[in-house]
């Protein structure tokens, strides 16, 4: 009876082993290359509602007051100024380009809860921009930003999935696979690396433009290969400084069926300080039907919906 008793955990344990098995590096980048295509297939015809929440340190302010101690201690200091910028947000393709990558578009609809312009001028002009055959309604948005008080503005980040397309895994390097954990979720953490600045972050710091190479993690579900999070990096530094930008972007199901950027949270680090922090949040994305007119699909009542397939 022992001897069966011991048999029987033996086999049960191998169950478990069986079970937590930890999915081959192919299996791993074959579900996230999948998932990449899916993205990259359908969050052209999509639009949404972005919310920019930024922070940043600035300059003390020129006003100088006459009394000479308030004075001093004024200009040591620098000022928190926090924005907030809304818009109208889609991903596409300049018009006549035969480079494959997507881009974001924005259209800011109000800063600091004051309207600039309506959600549907708004998504009249992201029609305009996405036929542009060249990028300058993409630089007339970061002028855009300027004008309303925003500093080292961070683009394109929320589509760093792309990156693990079949096509795209060809410019990484992917490292070890480590046990890790999201919320409730079981993980494996994968570090990776772009082997070409070609392939990198668009930076845009004043009027200073930079693409460069980044590196960073990637999460995904243990039980499935479901990614989760991506984590993304670059340093730089010039005669005075030393300047690091990081991002961590959540993705999660759309109501539609595939993975969407839920949020991005991004950081501008000079000489080791955080200098600038911007919060990117992104409503449900909503599909629009004709390339020409962005008009978009009613989503049903959630009540209604039949059960949905595990991913």
């Amino acid at each position: 009876m022992i001897a069966m008793h011991s048999a029987t955990l033996a086999i049960a344990a191998g169950l478990v082993a069986v079970a937590r098995a930890q999915p081959s590096l192919p299996q791993i980048l074959s579900r996230v290359s999948e998932e990449a295509e899916i993205l990259r297939q359908n969050i052209t015809r999509t639009v949404t509602q972005e919310t920019l929440e930024q922070r940043a340190l600035m300059p003390p302010s020129r006003f100088r007051p006459r009394s000479g101690e308030i004075a001093l201690t004024l200009q040591s200091q620098v000022r928190l100024q926090v924005r907030e910028v809304v818009s109208e947000y889609t991903i596409g393709a300049l018009g006549s380009s035969d480079s494959p990558n997507l881009l974001e578009f924005r259209q800011v609809i109000s800063v600091n809860g004051q309207p600039i312009q309506s959600p549907e001028a708004a998504r009249h002009a992201l029609s305009l921009e996405m036929r542009s055959p060249d990028d300058r309604f993409r630089k007339r948005m970061l002028e855009d930003f300027a004008r309303n008080g925003l500093v080292d503005v961070a683009t394109d980040y929320a589509l760093i999935l792309l990156a693990f397309t079949k096509r795209g895994l060809g410019q990484l390097h992917i490292g070890k696979v480590h046990e890790s954990r999201i919320g409730v979720d079981d993980a494996l953490l994968l570090d990776w690396q772009q082997t070409s600045a070609d392939a990198g972050q668009l930076e845009f710091h004043g009027k200073h433009v930079a693409r460069r190479a980044l590196q960073g993690f990637l999460w995904v579900r243990r039980s499935d290969g479901l990614p989760l999070r991506v984590q993304a990096w670059s340093e730089h530094a010039d005669a005075k400084s030393t300047m690091r930008d990081e991002a961590t972007i959540e993705y999660a199901v759309s109501a539609h069926g595939f993975l969407a950027p839920a949020s991005v949270v991004h950081r501008h680090i000079v000489n080791g300080g955080l200098i600038t922090e911007n919060l990117y949040r992104y409503e449900p994305f909503r599909l629009f039907t004709t390339e020409t007119q962005i008009r978009f699909t009613e989503l049903p009542d959630p009540a209604n919906l039949p059960p949905a397939k595990k991913p």
